[in-house]
């Protein structure tokens, strides 16, 4: 981290942003895939909080890249010892900024696969860490099953020596470890997947089959892949962030900027160790599911509500479509007659407030958080926040109005046009099956968007959620996405 003076010193009114703690006595125990934002205002930021403690010296995080835009990434923290600032905005326009310091290196691994694997099968990791996105685990949402025939899959199998794919590193270093006889790492999620740490053991034992059975066997037998549940809205950096900043005098070529809010729910299974993350705030406990499924279905499902429903009414900002009254409500309703009865009771956390501080946290302007971000990837996304809940009331004869509407206003908008006849931007690479469906249900076709049984599983072949669905793809076009909004939010 610099600042925009000859010296390159901290001035005075910024001193307090560096860490207090002396980064070189900060080894590495932890190596991180996939360093994006959210990970950098998470993870790293709790293992900060330890330093700056004086705990966890030895839990430093060396980050890994793997695809062609993370040499951004690389270029950017390497230009500043690897050290990057995180602000958070607070709704009221405070501002609290400091220097983040728990990532300690960073390798592309595309350029330096060798030295990937040797970080990795050092005795000193303990800790292998994931963020590559919901659709990054390489795992048929309908099946659970891991796509074997997918090319990364192919290729790591065929050359295991030769890794290109998260998955193919990890297996390849637990390899590795076992040969030295050096004990395995713990593979750790933080993606927002129901699950995490069965879908990571999912990915890397399925992996691991596909060349070395033995290796599959003794990772099953041998190796921890706890659950976690993260929470902190992190919106893509913008420009002006940098340029803030550069106001302040901080000279960022990537910094981060987040909400206040918090959350990191982890199950305890470390049997390499782990840093006293308890003693930052991380709660620890036996079971992470309903921690996990309140936020993926409450939160996360809010989150598709917001960007489905507003995109139609060419909103952009995720704050402006939770203020908006009508998509409030209809949010509302959704998650108090269909959501909220689907759950058990949480532990320490009442739901009712739960879900109130969301509309707290969605309306922070200063996030600047974007529909399209929170519309990205919808059909990864989709089948993990609000079809399981689709599927449950299914299951339990109870409602799905609002959950199927929420997936018109998704299936309209990967037609492509809003209701002012503006484009609606659809990035979903994973949902180009999906795109070409929706061309076809604009063309007349109406059950072809839910049809795609790799996305909807069961629910493809549902007759109550194809009526239901139908019925409301058809309502959504003859009234409009506000006046349908009212009737589906009107009180029963």
């Amino acid at each position: 981290m610099t600042v925009n003076d000859a010296s390159a010193a901290v001035p005075p009114h910024l001193s307090h942003l560096a860490p207090p703690y002396d980064r070189d006595l900060v080894s590495t125990g932890i190596v991180h895939i996939g360093v994006g934002g959210f990970h950098r205002a998470h993870q790293a930021v709790y293992l900060d909080r330890l330093m700056r403690a004086g705990h966890a010296m030895d839990w430093g995080i060396c980050g890994v890249g793997l695809l062609p835009g993370d040499t951004r990434m690389r270029d950017a923290l390497a230009g500043q010892d690897h050290t990057y600032s995180l602000t958070l905005k607070h709704p009221d326009g405070r501002r609290e900024t400091c220097v983040i310091g728990s990532l300690r290196d960073y390798l592309y691994a595309p350029a330096h696969p060798e030295a990937v694997l040797a970080r990795m099968s050092s005795p000193t990791t303990r800790i292998v860490s994931l963020t590559i996105t919901e659709g990054g685990y390489n795992v048929d949402d309908a099946t659970g099953r891991f796509r074997t025939e997918s090319p990364g899959a192919l290729h790591d199998a065929t050359h295991p020596g030769q890794p290109t794919t998260a998955f193919g590193y990890v297996v390849e270093a637990l390899r590795r470890r076992r040969d030295a006889g050096t004990p395995p790492f713990t593979v750790m999620s933080c993606d927002n997947l129901p699950g995490n740490g069965r879908v990571a053991r999912t990915a890397v034992v399925s992996q691991a089959a596909m060349s070395d059975p033995g290796l599959a066997e003794w990772i099953e037998e041998n190796v921890a892949f706890p659950n976690s549940m993260v929470d902190r809205i992190t919106p893509a950096t913008a420009p002006a962030d940098i340029d803030e900043l550069a106001s302040e005098g901080i000279a960022d070529a990537w910094p981060v900027t987040c909400e206040p809010f918090s959350q990191w729910v982890l199950e305890d299974d470390f049997p390499a160790g782990r840093p006293p993350l308890e003693k930052v705030g991380v709660q620890l406990v036996d079971d992470v599911v309903l921690y996990e499924l309140m936020k993926l279905r409450l939160l996360n499902a809010s989150h598709q509500g917001l960007a489905h429903w507003g995109r139609l009414l060419g909103i952009g900002d995720a704050h402006e479509a939770a203020a908006d009254r009508d998509i409030a409500a209809w949010v509302r309703a959704y998650l108090e007659r269909e959501a909220l009865p689907r759950l058990r009771p949480v532990p320490g956390i009442y739901l009712g407030e739960y879900v109130d501080t969301l509309f707290e946290r969605f309306t922070n302007a200063a996030i600047g958080d974007t529909l399209a971000r929170l519309a990205q990837d919808a059909s990864n996304r989709m089948p993990k926040f609000v079809l399981p809940t689709i599927a449950d009331n299914l299951a339990a004869g109870g409602p799905v109005r609002l959950g199927a509407a929420m997936v018109a206003a998704w299936a309209l908008g990967d037609e492509g046009v809003d209701e002012r006849g503006e484009t609606i931007p659809v990035d979903d690479p994973a949902g180009a099956g999906l795109i070409e469906r929706a061309a076809r249900q604009r063309a007349g076709e109406d059950l072809a968007f839910v049809g795609d049984e790799s996305v909807f599983g069961d629910l493809a072949g549902d007759e109550r959620f194809r009526s239901v669905f139908a019925q409301e793809l058809r309502a959504l076009r003859a009234e409009g996405a506000r006046a349908r909004m009212r009737a589906l939010a009107m009180p029963r």
